[in-house]
């Protein structure tokens, strides 16, 4: 059961994660939603573009984290870990994805702004040139967000495992 409260919790809180992260960047630039994402949701509302990116966008890494964080806990006799004593540094993992979020999309908006970087992706084009600084913002931070995610994720595994075997 605590295998399941494990992967439930983390999906969970990855999802909440991307939800809150797609609302900060939605808000900030819509069109990374409208524009730059296939036409999911027939809405330009940055709030329910949030809401429904946020989870279509997370689920699936919060999912795989879960199990392997579970398995990392779990699996074997040797001081298992449970939910509760998974939720701090789970919580912590947001919380530095969220910080390299900020600084990623301070970074690319500055760069952007002083010329010094292409607006990513190529969409360039596609976006109305006085939301470039604001689209890119909103790009370094989604950037930022899976790649923290994904490297604090195995680092989160990994300290899991030395916490259970290494006392």
């Amino acid at each position: 059961m605590q295998s399941i409260r494990i992967i439930l919790f983390a999906t969970a809180a990855a999802i909440l994660y991307g939800i809150l992260h797609d609302q900060v960047t939605a808000h900030l630039c819509v069109e990374y939603f409208t524009i730059a994402h296939p036409p999911v949701f027939p809405t330009t509302s940055p709030f329910l573009l949030a809401v429904g990116w946020g989870v279509i966008a997370t689920w699936w890494v919060g999912l795989p984290l879960g199990v392997l964080l579970a398995a990392a806990a779990r699996l074997g006799p040797r001081n298992r870990l449970t939910v509760a004593q998974l939720k701090r540094p789970v919580l912590l993992l947001m919380a530095t994805s969220a910080i390299a979020a900020l600084v990623a999309g301070i970074a690319c908006a500055w760069m952007v702004a002083a010329g010094s970087m292409a607006v990513p992706g190529g969409w360039g084009a596609l976006i109305p040139p006085e939301k470039h600084v604001a689209f890119s913002a909103a790009a370094g931070a989604h950037l930022a967000s899976y790649l923290s995610g994904f490297i604090g994720g195995l680092v989160l595994i990994g300290l899991t495992i030395r916490r259970r075997f290494v006392r």
